[in-house]
């Protein structure tokens, strides 16, 4: 029960990630922004998200799950608040930047939970399956999360969504033990100050050639979810396809359907054949063919978009290989911040490239306005989706600079 909250927490966490993708329009005709100021709007969660991604491995440490973990859904909520309410870009921005940073201790405080709840030899299937819930999210965020606003509209349903976060942290406080010592005492105290050894490993992990290849692994693989399925995607499929919200938004999920299936199978097969270098460039490649057969390939029905669109999904999740690998080439003192730097700069791609396709959109904008949103053809979105094919093409410059470790870690 008490790993099932981490995870939903992830899982929360995720789903706030690409909600915007499913409000597009509105946001934009609400508040009379542009496709560069949305851009900017959605990555508000991404740059309070990854400037805390360091900092949360220490807090978990010093003051455990339960406190950040209750604190950082209450956030959320305030975020939720914030951003509904809103009837200027201040406040929206307001609400993205505290959604951001609630969200930002999820990963690592469910990471945590696993390593204290479980046996060691389970921790490799447990994390996969946090990243399996928190994937999910994202799905629930695009197709549901659309017809909830087709319905209710995008105030109330965020609001919904803040009201959860509230919920969500009285069973944070009430349930959630940091360690099985803990049990007769869940209130029990810090386990002491860890700033310096902090500092110390991320100053190794960091002198690592290696946990830069894999920072670069992560980042520019996970680029298309966190860009085209956390936001362009849905009025691209729109645009293109001649669908509904909630059909483009279902059609855009499949990318999530596919890397939740994929992430803990990749990990698995990664194991078991004792190799992260073969299968992280394998996925890398056919990740980047994916895209740029569903973009720029020869006209697709909406079928064949979708299923290039699971396959993209399906081959992007290879990302996690870097996770494990990063660990495995990192010392024990400076694995927990190498993963951290990882993981952050995961988030800085779609920190950056949100706001970038945005912003090449509107340089192309001809003036055509429905209802006050801003209209983009096809040509448009060919544009600036080449970002992504450049992306794809580091991703797989970098699978092929990663120094296999046969799945030892550093010194075994």
């Amino acid at each position: 029960m008490i790993w099932s909250l981490g995870a939903l927490g992830f899982f929360y966490a995720f789903f706030q990630r690409v909600s915007p993708s499913a409000m597009v329009d509105d946001l934009m005709r609400d508040f009379a922004a542009n496709a560069a100021v949305l851009g900017n709007l959605s990555a508000a969660y991404f740059y309070a998200y990854m400037v805390l991604q360091v900092p949360v491995g220490v807090m978990a440490d010093r003051w455990g799950p339960r406190r950040l973990m209750t604190g950082a859904a209450l956030l959320c909520a305030a975020g939720g608040v914030s951003f509904a309410a809103a009837d200027n870009l201040s406040l929206a921005y307001l609400g993205r930047l505290l959604t951001g940073a609630g969200s930002a201790f999820f990963f690592v405080c469910s990471l945590k939970l696993a390593s204290v709840w479980f046996p060691p030899q389970r921790f490799a299937f447990v994390s996969g399956m946090i990243m399996f819930i928190g994937v999910a999210g994202g799905i629930v965020g695009q197709a549901p999360m659309a017809g909830a606003v087709e319905i209710f509209g995008w105030r109330s349903t965020v609001m919904a969504t803040a009201l959860f976060g509230i919920l969500y942290a009285g069973l944070c406080w009430f349930v959630v033990v940091d360690h099985p010592d803990h049990l007769s005492s869940s209130r029990g105290p810090p386990e002491g100050p860890v700033h310096g050894h902090l500092l110390a490993g991320l100053y190794l992990a960091l002198g690592h050639k290696q946990t830069w290849v894999l920072a670069l692994l992560g980042a520019s693989m996970s680029s298309t979810l966190l860009a085209f399925g956390a936001l362009w995607g849905v009025p691209y499929m729109m645009t293109v396809y001649g669908i509904d919200r909630p059909q483009a938004a279902a059609s855009v999920s499949l990318l999530l359907f596919g890397w939740a299936l994929s992430a803990p199978a990749i990990g698995w097969v990664s194991d078991r054949i004792q190799k992260r270098k073969p299968p992280a460039l394998i996925c890398a490649l056919m990740a980047l063919v994916s895209f740029s057969l569903l973009i720029y390939g020869p006209a697709l029905s909406l079928t064949g978009a979708n299923i290039l669109i699971f396959l993209n999904g399906v081959f992007s999740a290879g990302m996690v290989i870097g996770f494990a690998t990063v660990r495995e080439h990192n010392s024990a003192q400076a694995a927990g911040s190498a993963v951290s730097f990882v993981n952050m700069c995961v988030v800085v791609s779609g920190a950056f490239l949100q706001p970038l396709i945005g912003w090449i959109l509107d340089l192309q904008w001809d003036g055509a306005l429905v209802s006050g949103v801003r209209q983009f053809n096809q040509a448009n979105y060919d544009h600036a989706f080449l970002t992504l094919i450049f992306s794809g093409l580091c991703s797989v410059i970098a699978a092929s600079l990663i120094r296999e470790t046969y799945g030892r870690s550093a010194g075994s």
